[in-house]
Parts: C-alpha cells; sequence; structure tokens
C-alpha cells in the first residue's frame, strides 16, 4: 500500500501541473520589426574641379627671372630675341591644374616660324616665357603669335620686325 500511497499524491501532482501549464497565457510574439527604410542620404555636390585661364600676353625683348617682360614692345630688330611672357591664373589659387600651354609664332604670308609646346602644373598665378630667335637676322615684315591652352587659341598678338 506504500506504492498506491505515494503513487496518489505524484499524480495528483502532475495533473495539477499540466493544468496549470495549459491555463497559462501565451506570451504575445513581438511584432515584426518594421522594414527598414533607408532614408536617402543628402548629396554634397562635388566641387567643381579648378580651371586655369591666360590672363595676359606680352611681348617683348627680354624678361626677368620672373618670366615677365620687362619692357612691352611690339616692333623689334631682326635679330632680337622675341619673347612672348603669358600670364596664368587658376580658379582655385592651392589647386594644381595640369595644362598644355603653348606658342605659334607665324609669319604675315601664315608659315609657321616656330612652334613650341609645354605640359605644365599650373597654381595661382604664374608665368611662362616662350621665345624665339634667329642669328642670321628675321626677315622684315609683320608676325603674330598665337597662344593655346589645352588646343584652344586663348591669346594672339601681332607685332613687327623692321
Amino acid at each position: 500500500m506504500s506504492r498506491t500511497r505515494l503513487l496518489y499524491p505524484l499524480s495528483a501532482a502532475l495533473a495539477a501541473a499540466l493544468v496549470l501549464s495549459a491555463c497559462k497565457k501565451p506570451e504575445p510574439t513581438p511584432p515584426p520589426a518594421p522594414p527598414a527604410t533607408s532614408e536617402p542620404t543628402p548629396m554634397t555636390p562635388p566641387a567643381a574641379a579648378a580651371t586655369a585661364a591666360v590672363t595676359s600676353l606680352e611681348l617683348g625683348n627680354a624678361v626677368g627671372a620672373d618670366n615677365r617682360v620687362a619692357a612691352p614692345a611690339t616692333t623689334f630688330a631682326p635679330k632680337d630675341t622675341i619673347f612672348a611672357s603669358v600670364a596664368t591664373r587658376t580658379s582655385d589659387a592651392m589647386a594644381t591644374v595640369p595644362g598644355k600651354l603653348a606658342a605659334k609664332w607665324t609669319f604675315q604670308d601664315g608659315q609657321t616660324v616656330h612652334e613650341e609646346a609645354r605640359d605644365l602644373s599650373l597654381t595661382g598665378d604664374g608665368t611662362t616665357a616662350f621665345q624665339i630667335s634667329k642669328p642670321d637676322g628675321f626677315p622684315v615684315g609683320r608676325y603674330k603669335v598665337e597662344i593655346s591652352l589645352d588646343g584652344s587659341v586663348v591669346q594672339s598678338k601681332e607685332f613687327e620686325v623692321k
């Protein structure tokens, strides 16, 4: 009988546990997370790339250490060395802008006397000098120099050899 005495209370405890667990309210499942809304990040417009420009062209028969013409002139002697001083400026003084600066010297009949191009890294204000000379002397007549920046003529100046 001792076995049955023990069996009844254990059976009753087990039945009570089952009844109690069946009465427990299930915990509500959490609502699904809302879909991630990705707010578009405000786009910062790209900074405009710095540009370079030719600001002036002076001719003369001498330049200083700064490549500027000492005394501007438009008339030269046949044996003079003729300098073209080309001033440039970048839109952002701190930026370095690659550019190709060229000088094309022509005689009055359109014949090219000399042509030269330089690949430069332009920064802020700068000056570049081009020159032509002819030891036996230039023919008397009218000439022209055209300055190009990246393939486009941006300045020109006529001069005379007498």
